[in-house]
């Protein structure tokens, strides 16, 4: 049967990746994703799917179910497809949908004979918009036993976290006066924004290996004459811990308390954007993917680098899930930069997108035909194995 559904697969490589082309070519940021959303539904309609667009109330989500649905394990495979501000999809996302439309269009076809249930789930705005976390809360990921998903990379790694992100809006108020007559007569916001800073930088040492605080200014004055009234500043605070995210935030907070102090301006610290659950990855699903991608020549090689955050750290808290990686171009190009969105429209990200495709079918296959995998998995995530707490 996996032989069939490889098969399968190998005949839906030309239309699989002139999907994954079309995406790239017509990037969409976070739940803009109209024309992407479309294009995936009407492939998954075409392969036998009933399709609910609009799901859990969000415009550009959608979710695909197999009509031969049984008792038995419900797996879902999900899809991304929101780009990136400037860059367009140099994440991958476009490749990410298509594996997951890829290994459900070759099971298709021999559904009727398997136990179990065969879902799709469309979950935009994985690029700061928290999608999965709408959808979670939406009741989409109830009842569900398994959750997968395959993301482009610079390496092929199965079994590996992420971190637990929050996102900060840090805000200061002073008051405005001439900066060159009058300037004891102002409160400066820019001065108590780089004390913030300097803090931060500060404290840097003083924090675990891995953990990330790292921010921006939004908003630093009109106009050097004029002292700055306003200055604002946007922060990402990371740790593999969700609890140790929390205590960073604390820390951050207590920066810009200290800089509002030194500086007599106002503060505004608030909890905006989005904030991600770091992965719990489930080895055993890991270890199934693992042993089906390698004869497809993507051996899982040793990490290198650090990790990013991404709303299937929320999904994982939910549902046994995964999130690995697969290389897609030779060497090292860093993801969210121009030289990834290129590897993700040439041709070994094509070779990719069919193995992460195969491979992820394959492990669909063996949760409906082996109740030890499946019990492996279960037992696994009801243990609370993995990172994070």
């Amino acid at each position: 049967m996996k032989e069939q559904v490889w098969k399968r697969i190998d005949e839906l490589g030309p239309q699989l990746w002139d999907l994954a082309l079309r995406i790239h070519d017509h990037p969409e940021l976070g739940f803009e994703e109209h024309q992407a959303a479309a294009w995936l539904a009407e492939a998954l309609e075409g392969g036998g799917f009933r399709v609910e667009r609009g799901a859990g109330g969000i415009p550009t989500a959608f979710r695909a179910v197999h009509p031969a649905a049984k008792p038995g394990p419900r797996v879902a495979l999900l899809a991304e497809y929101d780009a990136l501000p400037e860059l367009g999809h140099a994440c991958g996302h476009n490749l990410i949908a298509a594996i997951a439309v890829g290994a459900a269009l070759g099971l298709a076809p021999v559904k009727k004979d398997l136990p179990g249930a065969l879902l799709v789930l469309g979950t935009p705005a994985e690029e700061g918009g928290g999608g999965k976390i709408k959808l979670i809360e939406a009741g989409l990921f109830r009842d569900l036993d398994a959750a997968m998903m395959v993301h482009p990379s610079d390496q092929t790694v199965v079994d590996r976290g992420s971190l637990a992100i929050t996102e900060v809006g840090i805000e200061f108020h002073g008051v405005a006066a001439h900066a060159s007559s009058e300037p004891d007569k102002g409160v400066n916001a820019l001065d108590a924004v780089i004390q913030t800073f300097v803090g931060l930088n500060a404290l840097r040492q003083h924090i675990r290996d891995g953990a990330r605080i790292h921010g921006i200014i939004t908003h630093g004055g009109l106009k050097p004459n004029i002292v700055p009234e306003h200055a604002a500043a946007r922060f990402y605070v990371r740790a593999s811990d969700n609890g140790y995210r929390d205590e960073l935030v604390e820390k951050l907070r207590r920066c810009a308390e200290g800089a509002a102090l030194a500086t007599g301006a106002r503060l505004e610290f608030r909890l905006v954007g989005h904030a991600y659950k770091a992965i719990r990855p489930n080895r055993a699903l890991a270890h199934a993917f693992a042993e089906h991608l390698a004869p497809l020549g993507f051996p899982v090689e040793e990490p290198t680098g650090g990790v990013g955050s991404t709303d299937m750290g929320d999904v994982s808290w939910e549902v046994p899930a995964i999130h690995p990686y697969i290389r897609i171009a030779e060497g090292t190009v860093p993801g969210h930069s121009r030289a990834f969105c290129e590897a993700a429209r040439a041709e070994p990200a094509r070779a990719a997108m069919i193995a992460a495709a195969k491979a992820l079918a394959a492990v669909c296959l063996d949760l409906w035909t082996n109740p030890a995998l499946m019990a492996d998995v279960a037992r696994e995530f009801s243990e609370g194995q993995g990172t994070g707490s």
